[in-house]
């Protein structure tokens, strides 16, 4: 078992995908042509579209947004080994993630356009809403797994969230009562190195944040982030030891964030150039496209061919979320209760007379 051998105590990180797009072939995970097809087409296009995301925030066609670049793998890897009835719960920076799980790409620009419209995901998709506090979302975790365990449904919950995220309280409380009620929950900690501009080295003593999970009781993988395949294979395993009932698993996602914190940061003032050049050798896409053309399954005219494909996709996505009808005032605040209170109706309708007077 990957869970038992690579014990983060031990100063163990499991990679099965090296840079050089060779295999450990013990490892391996035997996944179709089609999936690692469909798998590289994703992390393609994430990154085309993540790409496309900071220029129209840049040209002020959309607000600020968290980039994902060098993420790809970490974000993608986890979200394979869900099956349909699986809960994804994510935070802010997952884009590839929810294409995986069948959330459409235009609605996600919707919702960084700020229509919350762009949460309002297709039926049958169980991806909860964006989640930008910090940290909450992992309690939302534990209570959706927790439930699925009572109504002996069978699923599992797998939540995002950052090596930041470890810090807050709600991480601690959260797997607390995930090992105490044995949850059948994933947690899988985005380690991108840096809190906005805090390193990690600075938000923690730990060695790991996958040794955490011993405290809870229960049990913590290290992974190369950056590994496609070792991010898949770990978290397949956490999600079946989590189905058969044998609890939570706290999986530590190594990797690098090479973009800002979000379009409003500049990681240029806290980060070396120097520690970036170094991780873009790690870039988790070209080292997945070595892997496939090692299997034959991949060259220059396919490459060509999908970058164009996509890139059409991007822009027709683009279009649809900004042809999409503005948010109204009231869209603002009918959502957050079932009857809206009346200091919150008083607070619309004057916003309605200012905005109507103008």
């Amino acid at each position: 078992m990957l869970i038992d051998d690579y014990d983060p105590l031990k100063g163990k990180r499991l990679q099965i995908l090296k840079e050089t797009g060779t295999v450990i072939k013990t490892l391996e995970p035997q996944l179709e042509e089609d999936v690692l097809l469909k798998a590289y087409r994703t992390m393609v296009l994430t990154r085309a579209a993540d790409d496309k995301a900071v220029k129209l925030q840049r040209q002020g066609r959309l607000g600020a947004y968290p980039p994902g670049l060098g993420q790809e793998a970490s974000q993608l890897g986890p979200a394979m080994a869900l099956d349909k009835n699986d809960w994804l719960i994510w935070a802010f920076r997952e884009m590839g993630a929810l294409i995986w799980k069948g959330v459409p790409l235009w609605r996600q620009f919707l919702y960084w356009m700020g229509n919350e419209e762009g949460n309002n995901f297709p039926d049958g998709i169980r991806v909860t809403p964006t989640s930008v506090p910090v940290g909450s979302q992992i309690l939302h975790a534990v209570g959706i797994s927790y439930a699925s365990k009572i109504k002996k449904e069978g699923s599992v919950a797998l939540v995002y969230f950052g090596d930041g995220g470890s810090s807050e309280g709600d991480f601690h409380e959260g797997l607390n009562m995930a090992g105490v009620l044995n949850t059948p929950t994933v947690f899988v900690c985005q380690n991108n190195q840096y809190a906005i501009s805090m390193r990690r080295a600075k938000q923690t003593a730990s060695q790991t944040i996958a040794q955490k999970a011993l405290a809870y009781g229960f049990e913590g993988i290290q992974v190369d982030g950056n590994d496609l395949l070792a991010l898949y294979a770990a978290t397949k395993e956490a999600v079946d030891r989590a189905r058969n009932g044998e609890g939570p698993t706290l999986i530590e996602s190594f990797t690098y964030r090479r973009g800002d914190h979000t379009t409003s940061d500049d990681a240029s003032r806290y980060r070396p150039e120097k520690e970036v050049t170094e991780w873009e050798k790690r870039d988790p896409i070209l080292r997945f496209r070595k892997y496939l053309e090692k299997k034959k399954l991949w060259d220059d005219e396919k490459e060509k061919k999908l970058l164009d494909e996509i890139q059409d996709e991007v822009e027709r996505c683009v279009a649809k979320a900004e042809a999409y009808h503005k948010p109204s005032i009231e869209d603002i605040f009918k959502h957050t209760y079932a009857e809206m209170p009346p200091e919150l109706k008083d607070q619309m309708d004057r916003l309605q007379q200012r905005e109507g007077s103008e």
